[in-house]
């Protein structure tokens, strides 16, 4: 008979998590003022806020740990960094940043200024916000399907070759810095984008003279779903596809966090020396020295070694073998998400999961809010809060899709608890007649208001 799939790890450690009441969690929630960002970590069963430096590390990378070199200037764990980023990526130059978000910063410090237009598929939160505090835009390139949850098109992180050069037709070539592609897409779902995709991308992008640069948190997934999904691409490594995708770009910012396999880190890696020289003046300003850039020398080391372990197939396989677990189960209750999984999380489309709940009554936040009161499982809103204001009229963007993301840590939960979260979520989606009303703010800051915003019942 064929052998039933396991993973490619054993389990070494172990963390204790408390159940809690409803009771506790309706209290907490007042507390937090309905904002899951502001739970306590010990009020949380389960937690899918984010796979931003929540996964396990490897026995490989707590080794590392110990080998770090601290050296202020020339560390030789930022060497064993630069070398493993160039083998992976291709890029000549490196700058290590503390995060994702800093690595955003410091390119963009040199990229990006006031009136400039940097079109994508469906920027993140932090890079559209980095975008628009230089009061440039960011404009989305997705290809339609995306918006469509039913639609099993692979590749749903694509983007529109139309859109984009109506883009580059309708707007001078020095107002656009540079086409930026996310690997996988996060706000269309976690989906990816095909190669295919990628080099169109590239070859109009050079008809206009105009740079592509990767976010590339999840690049590593995004060269899964491509040898599983994308014809010809079946035999290739992980590695030689993650060298193709790169060879379409100018540089990428990385937030090591995801696909880095560690608790924190980033980096930007480039092959143009005159934007390395002018991002080096601003890591220095803003992180520190070019060698370590926010970084400890340990966590160098072990992001050596993570990004080596996160472009093998085994260890991809197990990773999206679970979120597919976990999607396939709603799926079989009759949850509606977004089709087909993503790589590193699960998106529950809101807007059919609560028809009842008005869209300036966020239900998304709302359904989120409802899913932790079930069952102490923590998630995370993917609508219109994180869409946040237009910038010039102060207005909510309503996205064309209200999405609850179930973001799972890497190699830290067991299927156990994927049967877990979907029971839960079964039990609200039986209950969903009764949940009519929603969430008003109360107070939120100027940008990203998500992670801050305070909120009552509506």
């Amino acid at each position: 008979m064929n052998l039933p799939y396991a993973e490619p790890f054993r389990i070494k450690m172990v963390e204790e998590i408390r159940q809690s009441t409803r009771e506790e969690r309706e209290q907490w929630l007042k507390d937090a003022n309905y904002n899951l960002f502001n739970l306590k970590s010990s009020q949380v069963f389960i937690d899918l806020l984010t796979d931003s430096g929540t996964g396990a590390m490897s026995d490989r990378q707590w080794g590392a740990l110990m080998t770090g070199d601290e050296s202020y200037a020339g560390s030789r764990s930022f060497e064993q960094l630069h070398q493993t980023v160039q083998n992976i990526t291709g890029f000549k130059y490196l700058l290590p940043t503390h995060q994702g978000r800093a690595a955003e910063n410091v390119l963009f410090s040199v990229l990006v200024k006031d009136g400039d237009v940097v079109p994508g598929n469906s920027h993140f939160d932090t890079t559209k916000g980095h975008i628009e505090f230089r009061k440039a835009h960011a404009i989305d390139c997705t290809i339609d399907e995306a918006f469509d949850i039913n639609d099993l098109h692979p590749f749903k992180g694509n983007i529109n070759l139309e859109k984009l050069e109506e883009v580059y037709k309708s707007h001078p070539k020095e107002k656009i810095p540079f086409c930026l592609i996310t690997i996988t897409c996060n706000s269309s779902g976690g989906q990816p984008v095909s190669l295919e995709n990628m080099k169109a991308v590239k070859e109009l992008s050079d008809q206009y003279g105009i740079p592509v640069y990767f976010d590339s948190a999840r690049f590593a997934e995004n060269a899964y779903f491509i040898k599983k999904r994308e014809k010809g691409q079946e035999n290739r490594s992980i590695k030689e596809i993650c060298k193709e995708i790169f060879s379409y770009g100018e540089g990428m910012t990385m937030s090591s966090k995801k696909d880095g396999l560690v608790n924190i880190g980033g980096f930007i890696a480039l092959n143009n020396e005159e934007i390395f020289r002018k991002a080096s003046n601003f890591t220095i300003i803003y992180e520190g020295f070019i060698t370590y850039g926010g970084m400890a020398g340990r966590d160098m080391a072990a992001l050596a070694v993570g990004l080596d372990e996160a472009t093998e197939f085994a260890y991809l396989e197990s990773r999206i073998s679970q979120v597919e677990y976990l999607g396939n189960k709603l799926i079989e209750y009759g949850i509606p998400v977004q089709k087909p999984i993503g790589g590193h999380a699960v998106f529950i489309d809101s807007l059919n999961f609560l028809p009842k709940v008005s869209r300036a009554e966020y239900p998304a936040q709302t359904l989120g809010l409802e899913i932790y009161k079930e069952a102490g499982i923590r998630t995370v809103e993917i609508g219109t809060l994180l869409a946040d204001r237009d910038p010039e009229t102060r207005e909510n963007r309503y996205p064309k899709l209200e999405l609850v993301r179930l973001a799972i840590p890497r190699r830290t939960y067991t299927n156990n608890h994927m049967d877990y979260i979907a029971a839960a979520i079964k039990n609200v989606y039986e209950r969903r007649d009764e949940i009519t009303k929603g969430y008003k703010i109360t107070w939120e800051p100027d940008l990203l208001r998500h992670f801050t915003v305070k909120l009552e019942e509506a």
